[in-house]
């Protein structure tokens, strides 16, 4: 099985030299190590020094000096729009303060399907549309997106100065006397 070790950004690699292409969604393009199939069905190990948060047409060497093209395979999500710009802000405010990897467009938000949450921005008035999609959230302050349920070395404060320590689950966010 071939390793891939080296990965560069789309711009940053050879493409004329490709090989073969992975095709991921976003959970298998933000790994540091994990077997992977490439979609011409060789098993790989990709094996990077740290994790990566790889978009369409990055690239990734394999040990024998091949390359292969990411590509970002097509999700089911959710769009998010209001007709007021300002609104969308505070929707996508509401997103992250719930660690919610979160794709950011020209005028819609994009999310996967939560009915939790798709609930909660119903009701402050915004228009959900499924869509099928390569979905590239943002990668967040620290420069990768959070995944739900994990713990957290850093606090918080709310708009009203609160401080919050994290290390709660997914839906400790969701409650219906959630402050947010």
């Amino acid at each position: 099985m071939h390793r891939a070790s080296i990965y560069l950004a789309a711009g940053q690699w050879p493409t004329e030299k490709t090989t073969g292409s992975l095709t991921l969604d976003f959970d298998l393009r933000h790994r540091r190590r994990i077997r992977l199939t490439t979609d011409q069905g060789d098993d790989i190990l990709l094996d990077l020094p740290q994790a990566a948060a790889m978009a369409d047409g990055d690239g990734l060497q394999l040990d024998d000096g091949r390359w292969l093209k990411v590509q970002a395979a097509l999700e089911d999500l959710v769009e998010i729009r209001h007709k007021d710009p300002v609104h969308l802000m505070r929707l996508a405010w509401h997103l992250g303060n719930r660690h919610l990897p979160t794709e950011i467009r020209h005028n819609v938000l994009r999310i996967r399907p939560d009915h939790v949450i798709e609930n909660m921005l119903h009701g402050f008035g915004a228009h959900l549309q499924r869509t099928l999609s390569a979905f590239q959230p943002e990668g967040g302050a620290y420069g990768h997106s959070h995944e739900h349920g994990h713990s957290h070395e850093h606090g918080h404060s709310d708009e009203h100065g609160h401080s919050h320590e994290h290390g709660h689950s997914h839906e400790d966010h969701h409650g219906p006397n959630s402050h947010d």
